[in-house]
């Protein structure tokens, strides 16, 4: 049964991880194109995201594995056989039970030690290069703006020499405005080796610029001048166009980055803070909004208690207008002053439960593979049908329903209306039992209409599809 498992199991994993490092490549490519980077770098972008992607590709694969297998047992009546030679479902589930345990287990460890170090090299990798900057393309015709404080126009190129015709270089380093522009009729343009200067070699051109003199309170502007050249070099000072690596301990403190003691130890950090930032702001209402160290004279010295006509006859009218706008004044303050605490305290609380959600994920996906075994399992046995037609289609529906539901319990957790640990398990609690459902009526061969009238629904769609596609082949020829 193992090696029966094995080969669907491998396969389905390498086709689900291609597939999704196909989307992360999709969705980043204008971030790649351009930039002059090396393949070096682009591969271990491409493997630390391959590694990213297999806390989503693991449970698809065992889903759609499970499926495959005990769907091509039915399929083949070796189900039928096995179960008349007396040998029970759950017989023949055992091996595969016992391998996806410990696929379970492989995947906790994973979660805990290799993936908050690929997070690591992925993000800061990630985040290099999405910050170097495109290699320099001037375009004939358009204002190039690329370089800092720079402005070049060309009016033609010559594909052969590389030499340009009609040059036009605005100087900006002044921060003065269009002040200083170079002119030529050619010129060359190229990298230094170490990318770190452009170098422009210029011929029979004019250089313009208009000089302030300095007078103190008064600046007195001169006509602009300009000098005439046969040959000038102009050297321009790069940044951003030579990739390099930045420090990965500037992204060792985020969440995505910690294993699981880590995250504890942080998240009980996290609490200690927001409990101080609470004792804080409790200690900075109460002085500043309902008890105030004030001294006053005694209104008698023969009386034990002051009532409140008695203090209502110590100010006058304009004494009381004032003490209500002042208190009106202390009123409104008080309740910006509780806003932003309030916005800070949501954010404090965020940030511990994103530390909680990233913890419970670590054994979400261990749980997941065990899930989705006994979803797929007894339901390949359920719909006696192998191959990569059904079994992907059944596969596709169940997990982006998994999905679905773990993205709503999550953003229920980021958002702070649920506990982290009931939006991350919110998923399981709803598949797991299902899980046992499918198991109890594959091995009871109890009858399930509506699931295999809903198979027998998509095998007809498909055919249907098929046939239209064949008779419109046909018309094409």
């Amino acid at each position: 049964m193992i090696k029966t498992y094995l080969g669907p199991f491998v396969f389905t994993f390498f086709i689900t991880v291609f597939v999704l490092l196909m989307q992360f490549i999709w969705k980043y490519v204008d971030e790649f194109v351009g930039k002059g980077l090396e393949w070096s770098v682009m591969a271990e972008l491409f493997g630390y995201a391959s590694i990213n992607f297999i806390p989503m590709a693991l449970p698809l694969a065992i889903l759609l594995s499970s499926i495959m297998t005990f769907g091509n047992l039915g399929e083949h009546f070796e189900l039928t056989a096995l179960k008349a030679s007396g040998i029970s479902l759950y017989r023949i589930m055992y091996p595969l039970i016992m391998f996806v345990a410990f696929l379970s287990i492989l995947a906790l460890l994973f979660s805990n030690y290799v993936l908050p170090v690929a997070n690591l090299k992925f993000y800061s990798l990630l985040f290099d290069v999405r910050s170097q900057r495109p290699e320099i393309m001037i375009k004939p015709g358009i204002f190039y703006n690329g370089i800092d404080d720079y402005s070049i126009r060309i009016k033609s190129r010559n594909p052969n020499n590389n030499m340009m015709y009609d040059v036009m270089i605005y100087d900006h380093t002044e921060r003065r405005g269009n002040t200083s522009v170079l002119i030529a009729d050619s010129g060359k343009m190229y990298l230094s080796p170490n990318k770190d200067f452009l170098l422009i070699e210029l011929y029979n051109g004019k250089k313009y610029e208009e000089v302030m003199e300095d007078g103190g309170y008064l600046r007195r502007t001169y006509p602009h001048q300009y000098q005439t050249f046969e040959e000038q070099k102009v050297k321009i000072a790069l940044s951003g166009f030579t990739f390099s690596r930045s420090d990965e301990s500037l992204f060792k403190e985020h969440y995505r980055m910690l294993n699981i003691q880590q995250l504890l130890q942080t998240e009980d950090s996290l609490w200690q803070e927001h409990n101080k930032f609470i004792e804080t702001y409790k200690a900075s209402v109460c002085q500043s909004a309902f008890f105030k160290a004030q001294t006053i004279d005694s209104l008698t010295t023969d009386t034990t208690y002051i009532t409140l006509n008695d203090v209502y006859s110590r100010f006058s009218k304009k004494d009381w207008e004032d003490i209500a706008n002042l208190a009106l004044i202390q009123a409104r303050n008080q309740q910006s002053f509780i806003q932003i605490t309030m916005e800070e305290d949501k954010s404090k609380r965020s940030w511990i439960a994103r530390h909680q959600i990233e913890f419970h994920q670590k054994f979400t996906l261990a749980f997941a593979c065990i899930i989705f075994f006994f979803i797929g399992a007894p339901l390949g046995a359920i719909i006696r049908k192998g191959g990569l037609g059904m079994p992907v289609v059944v596969s596709v529906l169940l997990f982006i329903l998994y999905y679905v539901i773990s993205l709503t319990g999550e953003k229920f957790a980021k958002e702070l209306y649920w506990p982290a640990w009931k939006g991350i398990w919110f998923s399981s609690g709803i598949l797991f039992p299902v899980g046992i459902w499918l198991t109890y009526k594959a091995m009871t061969d109890s009858t399930m209409m509506p699931l295999q009238n809903f198979v027998s629904f998509l095998y007809e769609l498909i055919g249907r599809l098929k046939h239209k596609k064949y008779e419109h082949s046909g018309t094409a020829q």
